[in-house]
């Protein structure tokens, strides 16, 4: 079985899911390049944005497990932004339909992170305590929407420009607070197993975080059938 991830984001997501494969899914080993894909093995490329995904990242991933003929799985990560997780999905799927040949051996798999990477990572519950004494950016945050006790996925823009801005700024400043830096090109302690096993703490205990649940849900299903 191998898998090809296309992600949206330049550098974050190709450092996180990275990163997360390695424990979601320890028995695939990821290769360097497209054709080296043998027996259970992923690819990872970046896209370079919304919408190159769409226009470039897509057909050139089929033309490359075409011309392979060794991938079982498209899996396409991408940003709600300022659409709706279902918006978006069928974006993706009416350009696939109008534009693409689907190999016979290939499943798609669409995952929206809804808002973006930024809105899962506020999942954590251990990287801050919204009870404990907070200062400057981070306490109106907090009193606008408390991510501790509410879905991240639903929280609005606040006063910034869009959804995005707002969960980045968010998270930055949760990250600042203890003492730990974030960025789209060092994600960080978001990297690390622990990081993610609140993640999946988070979605255990509560409804929260969906598209990453969808995330979770698939990686299990690899692990199960790979088993």
């Amino acid at each position: 079985m191998n898998i090809y991830f296309l992600v949206e984001g330049r550098s974050t997501e190709k450092k996180l899911y990275t990163a997360w494969l390695t424990y979601l899914i320890p028995e695939f080993k990821r290769v360097d390049f497209y054709d080296q894909v043998n027996h259970n093995n992923y690819f990872l490329i970046s896209s370079n944005g919304y919408p190159s995904i769409l226009n470039d990242g897509i057909p050139n991933a089929i033309d490359k497990i075409q011309e392979v003929s060794k991938y079982n799985y498209l899996v396409i990560c991408l940003d709600a932004d300022e659409d709706t997780v279902e918006e978006r999905e069928q974006y993706v799927n009416d350009f696939i339909t109008k534009n693409i040949t689907i190999p016979a051996q290939l499943e798609i798999v669409i995952i929206i992170q809804n808002r973006c990477l930024e809105t899962w990572l506020l999942g954590n519950r251990t990287i801050f305590n919204p009870k404990q004494p907070l200062q400057g950016l981070l306490a109106d945050y907090v009193q606008h929407y408390d991510v501790y006790e509410n879905d991240p996925e639903l929280m609005g823009r606040f006063n910034c420009r869009n959804h995005a801005d707002f969960h980045f700024a968010y998270l930055k400043s949760i990250f600042k607070a203890k003492g730990l830096s974030y960025s789209k090109r060092f994600p960080g302690e978001a990297q690390e197993q622990y990081y993610l096993n609140q993640l999946k703490k988070r979605i255990d205990k509560t409804e929260h975080l969906k598209t990453f649940q969808k995330f979770i849900n698939f990686c299990d299903n690899i692990r199960q059938n790979f088993r």
